[in-house]
């Protein structure tokens, strides 16, 4: 039934191993995709991991560094697995516990663990246990519901309706009257209807009479009284009804529509002249160079934040020893806070519970989507299990020390990210470099390509940008004006005549796919650098748009596939990112799809220290963030600082 089953440390020394009978292909390639994709991307909040036809589950033993993992068909539903894997890790530490309290990787080699016998005999009891227990005899038909029925009751159920409401009518009237009662009361239901409706409105022991002629009182009564009494009980009386809102009154807003229109001025007030004015006004205002590698998004912890984190470490000593004195008395309290600060044991689930919902809902504040939060915090939980703490530390510091080095680990590039290196290649190969924008609608996609455009640029190369975005009105116009500032930062006349930025575009209606394939083109035949595609922003929920998506992704297959998305999103950043990644692999027409690349983070000046989007994106989709954007203007544009994004994370 199990396909293999290994057992090896940390370091990736393999210490015992066992293969199913008739299974020829290796462990070794399932074993390695769950430490690449689950272990070291800090993912172990599930036990269970899928590669290919198989379905793998592990366990960690975080004292001995080791891990457990088994594997079977995921076909198989084998209910004995859970328990089976705890028991083998129990045996294993029980039987080999002096050799693996030795240090050292060469001692682990040289030692030889014999587990085949005890494997086997666990295996077997696995087995049996399951099979006994989902094993149901068939109950006899004596013992069934339907042996209890007669033969009389049989028929009356099947006599219609008609026998049906008699029966229910008794079953109801039973729970209120005695069983002499119940023929009067279905015989006369239309005449005792009344009876109900007479005590409901509290006019009992009175005669037909008498009630009309309270009634008629009562209806006087209210005509009489409804005058006087409306602006007295009146719920919202004319005087107290809130103020309509006013307009606002600008101090530089001017009196005249006139003197509001700006068509006919440039921003110095001047008439409009020739594009050099803009050019002046542009080159005032880029004056940075953005040559070279970007720079990194900086995060700086001032004293008083350090101070707030020794503060709170404090509390949790206190609280410790306030539990621990409540439970034995002064010298438990000392000895109570000794043993909260010195590592004496391993760390257990409910030694970390308390401190780790706290992190749950710091993260959770910080903006990171709420699943990806408990997934994390379960992450770390399960990382320090069986964990013993260090001297002189507390459960809070090794907590959140944990779930620091967690959120680093996620926000590391787990492949090299070298746009200019893999531009240059492509220059080599005499073709452009393609990147393909897609992203919801409003979250600065063509805003952003300039910025990459202006950053190309500065580094020597030459740039076609293909306006795919031919739903939205004005999206070909805005990507015009970017082209003729970017052309005005760069002119042609240093660069041999030739203009570093062109636009290529075929209007609004046409085919975006077919739109990219024809830059494409045209950039290979004009030698351009680089093209950057900008298509139309779209809803994760809108079938049509992401079909074409998906088709012009797969029709053009570019170098890069960049997910653009805003810095304010919570929990839509984890719908949004699954979403565009099921679409691009569900309309593929090829069996390994072109998914997300990378993604580009905007609006990241807007958020102050909630930066959570970027470990919700980057935990779904497991890419890196390739650009940040840190303002309005083409020079920023930032690379991402993974410690500096966590320690703003972790920021009380």
């Amino acid at each position: 039934m199990l396909d293999f089953f290994t057992i090896f440390s940390k370091g990736g020394i393999v210490l015992w191993c066992f293969q199913g009978a008739g299974v020829t292909e290796s462990f070794t390639g399932p074993v390695n995709a769950l430490i690449r994709s689950v272990i070291l991307q800090e993912r172990s909040g599930n036990n269970s991991y899928t590669h290919e036809a198989l379905s793998l589950k592990y366990k960690l033993d975080n004292e001995f560094e080791l891990i457990f993992v088994v594997g079977f068909q995921k076909i198989l539903t084998l209910t004995y697995v859970d328990k089976f894997i705890d028991d083998i890790q129990l045996h294993f530490r029980d039987r080999y516990k002096n050799e693996l309290e030795q240090k050292g990787a060469l001692k682990l080699i040289q030692n030889n663990f014999e587990f085949d016998d005890d494997f086997k005999m666990l295996l077997r009891e696995a087995e049996e246990s399951s099979k006994a227990r989902n094993h149901a005899t068939m109950r006899t038909f004596k013992e069934s519901e339907k042996s209890q029925k007669t033969v009389k009751s049989m028929i009356e159920t099947k006599g219609g309706e008609k026998v049906k409401e008699p029966g229910g009518k008794k079953n109801k009237n039973t729970k209120k009257e005695s069983p002499a009662a119940e023929p009067v009361k279905v015989d006369q239901g239309k005449a005792s209807s009344s009876g109900p409706k007479v005590v409901e409105n509290g006019n009992q022991g009175l005669t037909p009479e008498e009630i009309i002629q309270k009634k008629r009182e009562e209806f006087i009564l209210k005509r009489t009284m409804v005058p006087a009494a409306k602006p007295i009980h009146s719920k919202s009386p004319k005087p107290q009804k809130p103020k309509e809102k006013q307009m606002r009154v600008w101090d530089m807003g001017g009196s005249n529509t006139k003197e509001l229109d700006y068509s006919g001025r440039n921003g110095d007030g001047s008439q409009n002249g020739d594009q050099n004015q803009e050019a002046h006004i542009d080159l005032g205002m880029q004056l940075s160079s953005m040559k070279g590698d970007l720079l990194s998004v900086d995060y700086e912890s001032s004293e008083e934040e350090e101070m707030e984190v020794e503060e709170e470490e404090k509390v949790v000593i206190s609280e410790t020893s306030k539990t621990s004195s409540k439970k034995g008395g002064g010298f438990g309290g000392m000895f109570g806070m000794l043993k909260g600060l010195v590592g004496s044991k391993s760390l257990t689930r409910d030694d970390m519970e308390s401190v780790l919902e706290k992190m749950r809902e710091h993260l959770i504040a910080k903006n990171v989507a709420a699943d990806i939060s408990s997934q994390l915090c379960d992450s770390v939980a399960k990382k320090l299990e069986g964990k013993v703490m260090g001297t002189f530390t507390t459960v809070a510091s090794t907590v959140k020390q944990a779930l620091q080095d967690s959120l680093v680990q996620i926000l590391q590039p787990k492949r090299r990210v070298d746009i200019l290196r893999d531009v240059m290649e492509a220059q080599s190969q005499r073709r452009p470099f393609v990147i393909t924008f897609c992203g919801v609608n409003g979250v600065g996609k063509s805003t952003n390509l300039a910025k990459i455009s202006f950053w190309l640029i500065e580094n020597g190369f030459t740039v076609l940008i293909a306006a795919c975005d031919t739903f939205r009105a004005g999206a070909v116009e805005q990507l015009r004006t970017h082209q003729r500032r970017l052309n005005s930062l760069h002119p042609p006349q240093q660069h041999g005549g030739r203009p570093v930025v062109q636009l290529y575009e075929k209007g609004y209606g046409k085919d975006a796919a077919g739109i990219a394939m024809e830059a494409i083109a045209y950039a290979r035949n004009q030698a351009f650098d680089v093209v950057l595609v900008d298509t139309a922003g779209r809803m994760q929920d809108n079938a049509p748009l992401m079909t074409a998506l998906a088709k012009l992704i797969a029709v053009n297959m570019p170098d890069l596939v960049l997910f653009v998305g805003e810095a304010l999103v919570g929990n839509e950043a984890v719908d949004q990112l699954v979403k565009f990644n099921q679409a691009l692999a569900d309309h593929s027409m090829s069996d390994k799809p072109r998914l997300i690349d990378g993604i580009v983070l905007t609006k990241f000046d807007t958020i102050d220290d909630k930066v959570g989007a970027a470990i919700s994106m980057t935990y779904i989709t497991g890419q890196p963030i390739v650009f940040v954007g840190t303002g309005q203007t083409y020079n920023d544009l930032r690379s991402l600082n993974a410690r500096a994004v966590v320690s703003a994370l972790m920021k009380a």
